[in-house]
């Protein structure tokens, strides 16, 4: 089905040429119309599917134009999908000049997010916990809220935001339209299903295969000061002929392209802060075999057509899983092989098993080539040049140089060593690889069992969540009183904020989970006392806590955070 055969605003309809969308996907052909009638849906639908277009379209046109107020709202679990959403919904919307979409998350400033909400917006795409901040304020209101879209549910259940979203929809006293998409139904969301929509058509898109057969995938673990040595052996092992490196910043992709070019390597770079002209003749030097390796960020990517790209690298796991799959597909095209090299850090298992539960693809765990290894490659290398040019001949004025150095009284062989330093880098790091500090799957792959390990995990919350009265006065996750399923190692947290203060643990764990956007399995025993708090958390995420969440405001109060030394 076309785009062009549903009723709707001929300037969406421009909208969604330039986004290159003419049919619809499997979901928004489903969705749309049981939308556009004004029903409940709930959608099972993969990230990727284009399950933002499937609503966005309804919820536009929805709207009042002649109401200045907020009258559609998406829940999302992170700022990073917040903002991806409400740029989608902002391309739909190109040429229709009287909506406002406004994101609204942790992290940035709500001074701003307000006077923004004063200017009159429409359309709000924020997480749980700051859309709360902002009804609390009073400066969202919900009084014209027509539809409300939990984007993700199981990823928001999975960060501890249950008891958020049902306070946000309690708010609601009058009738809306609620739009549920999920990658998995546990019993948790089912519950919101049953309790918030009316009679609700549900609609499955089975995942297809996205990784192409071909490619072969391996991850490395790997520390943040090594990765660049560990992508440099890489290359020098595998030699691919054509090759691109993904990096999540335009500032990454500055500093590698400069560090291969100072090392040798044909090497360019594209990104969006480059002039189009610029990015062209870059992509056309690639596309002709003129370089052999491009550094990219995604955004700049999507106009590489090359079908014989040996190695895609990923020198950052991508925050997005449908980000990863578009990376790798790069490769492997054309029914030919492929490889797929990923740079993770220890805090970036996480993210692997989220792009493995999507993908139904394992990930091989492979191993930097030792220093000697590089070494031996280099110096086998180095024999075939110095063959090729001894036998070329065309030398006696290199010979009268090397004359005038040994009559300064340098010998021969310090001469020679000098050369070789200069032509022939050697490796000296002995080892790369990150030894994991607690026990993990080999692969980051799905179980054995065939489930969805995320299922797995939430299996357990849901199985102590009661009802909803029940849970909003126990922990965020349901757990009264009783001591948390926490990680293996952690790090106790000290935060300036107490029963004292009217806070529970729930608001606690929101705040770690929607500030510092990490799952609520990262977080152990949280033990209140009347003007402080000591959470135990995942070791590997400790830092970013203290970090992200120190100076921020829970339950009205400016928090101190920092680090224990006593466990």
């Amino acid at each position: 089905m076309k785009f062009t055969e549903l009723k709707i605003d001929e300037k969406l309809l421009q909208g969604l040429e330039e986004m290159g969308f003419v049919e619809m996907t499997d979901i928004q052909e489903q969705a749309i119309p049981q939308l556009m009638t004004g029903g409940d849906l709930i959608g099972k639908s993969q990230t990727g599917t284009g399950k933002t277009v499937a609503f966005a379209i309804p919820a536009i046109e929805k709207l009042d134009l002649t109401i200045k107020k907020v009258q559609v709202l998406v829940l999302c679990p992170t700022r990073e999908l917040a903002v991806q959403v409400s740029d989608e919904f902002k391309k739909v919307l190109k040429y229709a000049r009287n909506i406002k979409v406004l994101p609204i998350f942790g992290g940035a400033s709500i001074e701003g997010q307000i006077r923004e909400l004063k200017s009159g917006v429409q359309i709000v795409v924020g997480t749980p916990g700051r859309v709360m901040d902002h009804m609390r304020r009073k400066t969202l209101k919900l009084s014209e809220v027509s539809m409300v879209i939990l984007d993700e549910a199981d990823e928001m259940l999975n960060m501890g935001f249950r008891e958020d979203i049902e306070l946000i929809l309690d708010e609601i006293e009058h009738e809306i339209q609620t739009v549920l998409f999920s990658a998995t139904m546990p019993k948790a969301i089912m519950k919101i299903a049953e309790t918030y929509q009316k009679n609700p058509v549900f609609v499955e898109i089975s995942p297809k295969n996205m990784v192409a057969p071909g490619i072969e995938q391996k991850y490395f673990n790997i520390s943040d000061h090594h990765k660049f040595e560990a992508l440099t052996r890489l290359l020098d092992v595998y030699k691919p002929n054509r090759s691109l490196i993904f990096c999540n910043t335009k500032k990454y992709v500055d500093e590698i392209t400069d560090d291969l070019k100072k090392l040798g390597y044909s090497v360019d770079k594209i990104h969006g802060d480059m002039r189009q002209m610029s990015r062209m003749a870059v992509l056309k030097q690639f596309s002709h075999g003129q370089l052999r390796i491009l550094v990219a960020t995604d955004v700049a990517a999507r106009g590489i057509d090359v079908d014989d790209i040996d190695i895609v690298f990923n020198y950052d796991v991508p925050d997005n899983e449908e980000y990863y799959v578009h990376r790798i597909g790069r490769t492997g095209r054309a029914g030919k092989s492929g490889m797929s090299l990923t740079l993770a850090r220890s805090r970036d298992q996480f993210k692997l098993r989220k792009i493995t539960d999507y993908t139904k693809k394992s990930i091989e765990r492979g191993l930097i080539p030792t220093s000697d290894v590089i070494n031996d490659i280099k110096v086998a290398h180095f024999h075939e040049r110095f063959k090729i040019r001894a036998e070329k001949g065309s030398l006696a004025c290199y010979a009268e140089i090397i004359e005038e150095l040994k009559a300064k009284g340098h010998t021969a062989e310090s001469i020679a060593a000098v050369l070789l330093q200069a032509q022939l880098p050697l490796s000296e790091a002995a080892d790369l690889n990150t030894v994991e500090r607690r026990p993990r799957r080999t692969d980051a792959g799905p179980r054995r069992d065939g489930r969805d390990s995320r299922d797995a995990g939430r299996g357990r919350r849901d199985s102590r969540e009661g009802s909803r009265e029940g849970s909003r006065e126990g922990n965020r996750d349901g757990n009264r009183g009783g001591k948390r399923m926490g990680p293996e190692k952690t790090k106790r947290l000290f935060i300036s904020v107490g029963e004292k203060d009217n806070a529970q643990k729930r608001d606690i764990l929101g705040a770690i989970c929607g500030e510092c956007g990490i799952p609520s399995s990262t977080v152990g025993n949280i033990d209140m006392y009347d003007k402080f708090t000591f959470v135990d958390i995942d070791e590997d995420f400790a830092k970013k806590v203290e970090k992200k969440l120190n100076g921020k405001t829970i339950k009205d109060h400016k928090v101190k955070v920092e680090i224990s030394k006593k466990k």
